[in-house]
């Protein structure tokens, strides 16, 4: 009953062939930062710690 409901959805992913892998890794990494970190005293600097460790910054002069 499950896969008769979900049918069009199954058949979608095998007709485009994409998923939802690399927002589920880029939530993940965010996960990690935050629970690194134990609290941020504001928004902006767990942003900030976002943005350097999902960013892809390269730091080399």
């Amino acid at each position: 009953k499950m896969i008769k409901n979900h049918l069009p959805n199954i058949l979608t992913c095998f007709k485009h062939r994409i998923s939802n892998a690399v927002a589920e890794g880029l939530n993940s990494k965010i996960q990690t930062i935050k629970a690194n970190a134990r609290g941020y005293r504001s928004f902006a600097g767990f942003r900030n710690s976002i943005l350097f460790y999902c960013g892809g910054l390269d730091m080399a002069p």
